[in-house]
């Protein structure tokens, strides 16, 4: 039976999947669809629509389905694939140059980010603190979290002190041609944080820090594979250095599915709560009866 609470999270989640296949394939086989005249994100979209068609999108269907028929896991996969479409298509909402997809754009970017306050909002967080297994390994997958929050942010901020004294933008805003770093505005704000947050209450092994170690790590693993084969795209048509931080995207792909698999294996299976209930009545009726026949 469906979780009524999940519901309209659900139903906001259907929408996107179909949002997202249109968006996906509306950009590798629609002629001028995009019209960013720099061929460095040029390719980066179309990297982009691939990694979504080929993973991330078959990932948010079937975790879906398995959140709809109340596995925990698919759950929080789930949450992770929205704060994936979230942080992707704001590159898209918000870097693209203008075209005919951008209400598009505003609805995944909408949709996916209410869905998650929902999800957030009515995930039974009692169920999750029964299934977590004491013994799973968080303290790695916490310092893993906060040497990517480190690694990203130490550049970040690396490439904004230079800025600073030198006058000299980062490489990416002279790659993209742009006057903004969104980039850098997305991972200092959505990224840096939000796995700085999650390590915390994941270390003090609350249950809110299982969620979002999930949902980091999940988002992480799907972007990194965008960013490694933008990467080899970007190295195809000869844009300089293309290659060279992708030893980096491949290290914290294969760190950011190490973790999220780690969080969901060790998770155990719960009791059904109708059944438990069920169960706590029938104990209930027993403990009177005996009672009773005492007086």
């Amino acid at each position: 039976m469906i979780n009524t609470k999940m519901k309209t999270s659900y139903i906001m989640t259907i929408i996107i999947t179909v949002f997202t296949f249109v968006a996906a394939v509306g950009g590798l086989f629609i002629d001028g669809l995009y019209k960013d005249t720099n061929s460095f994100i040029m390719d980066a979209w179309y990297a982009n629509d691939i990694v979504v068609l080929l993973v991330g999108l078959p990932m948010l269907i079937v975790s879906l389905i398995l959140s709809i028929n109340r596995s925990l896991r698919g759950q929080l996969i789930w949450l992770g694939m929205l704060n994936f479409t979230l942080y992707n298509y704001s590159y898209y909402l918000f870097g693209a140059a203008f075209n005919n997809f951008f209400l598009i754009y505003v609805v995944l970017f909408t949709l996916s980010m209410y869905s998650i306050i929902f999800g957030l909002v009515h995930l039974d967080y009692n169920k999750l603190a029964q299934s977590i297994n004491a013994k799973m390994p968080v303290k790695g997958i916490c310092i893993f979290m906060i040497l990517l929050a480190v690694t990203l942010g130490g550049a970040w901020l690396a490439q904004w002190l230079n800025f600073v004294l030198t006058g000299n933008p980062p490489q990416i805003m002279v790659n993209l041609n742009s006057p903004t770093n969104l980039v850098a505005t997305l991972d200092l704000t959505l990224v840096v944080p939000f796995s700085f947050v999650a390590a915390y209450f994941l270390w003090n092994r609350q249950p809110i820090g299982y969620v979002l170690a999930v949902m980091l790590n999940v988002k992480g693993f799907v972007y990194n594979l965008v960013l490694i084969l933008g990467s080899i795209v970007q190295e195809h048509s000869k844009v300089k250095g293309a290659m060279d931080l992708v030893p980096l995207w491949v290290i914290l792909c294969i760190g950011c599915l190490l973790s999220f698999v780690l969080l969901i294996l060790n998770m155990k299976p719960v009791i059904n709560d109708g059944k438990t209930k069920k169960s706590r009545v029938l104990k209930s009726l027993k403990n009177l009866m005996v009672n009773e026949k005492k007086w």
